[in-house]
This record gives structure tokens, C-alpha cells and sequence, in this order.
């Protein structure tokens, strides 16, 4: 992509290492992602559990790229108006009023229907001019200068009419707006698009798409994380509350706790001046892990054998 930014990937390593400036530790296979993303002007669909750093990967990413970034969340009913452009509807009522008077007055000079057609047609084209275009979020991706990192929030939650709407901009860069016509991209915009799986997608988006597939980390990489995002934590509990989320991933839970919710217990045993993982705090915070009240009861009732061994790599039995 010949974005003018101030960071052109180079190497899988840069992006790595740009990616931990900005504040996101993770392994090989997603800094090639992205690195092949930015050179090959494809998208990236990164699937996953919620919580695992999806998002925050594309957050990260226009961070390390010094690119704006512009997301579009897509929900159940979403559609083109939302996602592409809409027309200032206020401001155009409001500038018919103000030429109220000099439409009259044009009216009554034409000396034919046709004339006063023609005057009509004319000032109607003002108003569905780019002045009263109101750009949405894939509109916005396109008209960026420099380009953007464009991120298509949690796409498996908007319907298949939409992706393969989706399709269509992805493919060439360009949207057509019936009243003003083709709209390129100045530069493309690195897409990422995020799923969490909740519905199977088209085949012909996943073909469009570099697949990137997140998952929970392992105790190093989850560590190297907590580092990254919470410092001021003593290394000794750092590395005890991570092997305690990654035994408590093991058991048969509704909603297995995420990277986020795991960074969100650490900072506040980091609040609380915890030193070391005592049972009963354990068990007032478990609701900062888990999210569920049936996965909670699940977890205390193994919390004996879960803080036994902090090092221990089997499930609690």
C-alpha cells in the first residue's frame, strides 16, 4: 500500500515490534498478517473469542502506521445509508426555505414549462452536491488522503445482504453514489474485519480476506502482555494470577475468562495492593474474570485445587 505514513512496514519483525510500541504484544502470525495486509492491499478477517484482542489489533495497528482509524460496527439491520453516506436532509429542508423566494421568482420568469423545468433540475442538482453529503464510516476510509486502518467491527453480526455489500466496496476500493458517481479510494484503506464467529460468513468474503484466527494466548505470551498493559506489578503475582486464568480456561465454562478480562483482574489486584493470590480475594474479585454466575459457582467450588499449584499445567480436577 503506498500510504505516505510515517511508518512503512519493512519486515514481520518491524510490524512486531511496532505493533509492542503501541502497546500490543503479539506473536509471528499476526505481525505477518498485518504485514502482508499492508503490502498486498487485502483485507484481514480476524477471527476469535470476544476478549482476545481483535479490536485492539486494529487499534494498534493505525497506531504503529500513524494512520486515523475509522471503525464501523456492524450490528443485526445494518445497511448502506449507515455504513456508506447519508444526505444532510436538515440542512437541504433548511436551504429550500431560504431559496423559497427565489425559486418563486425564477418560476414566474421562464417563459416555458420546459425553461421552468430546466431551473428546477439545475437547482436540484446543488442539493445532492458533496456539500450536503454526510459521509459514514466506509465513505470516510475512502476519502482519506493518506489512507486509514478501516475497522469492520464484529461482521458476523450484520446480515448477508450487507456482506455482500461489503464485498462489492472491498473488492475494488470504490463506491458509486447514484447522484454525484464513482468514488475511488485516494489511497486504500488497510481493512481489518473482526468476527466472533456468532454466524458462518460468506465464502466469497473469506476468499476476499487474509485469514487470521486469535485465540487465548499461552502463559508466556499472556504474561508479556500483562507486563505491557499493567505495569508496576510484581513479576512473582504476575505470573501466578496468569497460570490461575489459564487453568480456570480448562474447566467446563459458559464464557471462558479473555486477554481482557485478565488484564482488567490484574489491574485491580494491582488497586487492592494484592501480594499474593489468597483464596477469599480470589473469591470476591472472580466476577472481574468470569461473567456468569454459574461459572463463578463452578470456579469457587475449585478454587482449593485452581491457587494449589501456581506452576501446576493440567486442569483442576
Amino acid at each position: 500500500m503506498d500510504a505516505p505514513s510515517l511508518a512503512v512496514p519493512g519486515s514481520i519483525e518491524a510490524v512486531a515490534a511496532g505493533l509492542a510500541r503501541s502497546g500490543y504484544i503479539c506473536d509471528r502470525r499476526s505481525a505477518t498478517a498485518i504485514y502482508l495486509a499492508y503490502h498486498l492491499r487485502k483485507p484481514v478477517l480476524v477471527e476469535g473469542p470476544a476478549g482476545v484482542g481483535k479490536t485492539e489489533l486494529a487499534k494498534a495497528t493505525a497506531a504503529y502506521l500513524d494512520l486515523p482509524l475509522i471503525r464501523l460496527q456492524c450490528y443485526d439491520g445494518l445497511d448502506e445509508s449507515k455504513a456508506l453516506y447519508e444526505w444532510k436532509y436538515g440542512k437541504q429542508l433548511l436551504y429550500t426555505q431560504i431559496l423559497k423566494d427565489k425559486f418563486t421568482q425564477s418560476l414566474r420568469s421562464s417563459a416555458t414549462l420546459q425553461e421552468a423545468l430546466s431551473e428546477l433540475q439545475s437547482v436540484g442538482d446543488i442539493f445532492f452536491s458533496e456539500q450536503f453529503l454526510e459521509a459514514r464510516p466506509l465513505l470516510r476510509a475512502l476519502q482519506q488522503e493518506r489512507g486509514a486502518v478501516l475497522l469492520i467491527d464484529e461482521v458476523d453480526k450484520a446480515d448477508q445482504e450487507f456482506e455482500a455489500f461489503l464485498l462489492e466496496v472491498l473488492s475494488d476500493y470504490q463506491v458509486t453514489i447514484p447522484e454525484i458517481g464513482p468514488v475511488a479510494a485516494v489511497v486504500p484503506p488497510l481493512a481489518i474485519l473482526t468476527s466472533n464467529n456468532t454466524r458462518d460468513l460468506g465464502e466469497a468474503l473469506k476468499r476476499r480476506c487474509l485469514h487470521l484466527r486469535i485465540d487465548y494466548p499461552d502463559a508466556k505470551l499472556e504474561e508479556q502482555i500483562i507486563d505491557v498493559r499493567v505495569p508496576g506489578i510484581e513479576g512473582t503475582l504476575r505470573e501466578h494470577l496468569v497460570g490461575f486464568v489459564q487453568r480456570l480456561r480448562r474447566l467446563e465454562l459458559k464464557k471462558p475468562p479473555s486477554v481482557s478480562e485478565t488484564i482488567d483482574w490484574a489491574r485491580a489486584l494491582l488497586l487492592l495492593n494484592v501480594v499474593e493470590l489468597e483464596p477469599e480475594m480470589v473469591r470476591q474479585t472472580l466476577n472481574l474474570l468470569l461473567k456468569y454466575e454459574i461459572d463463578i459457582e463452578a470456579a469457587g467450588r475449585q478454587l482449593p485445587a485452581l491457587l494449589a499449584s501456581p506452576h501446576r499445567n493440567g486442569p483442576a480436577t
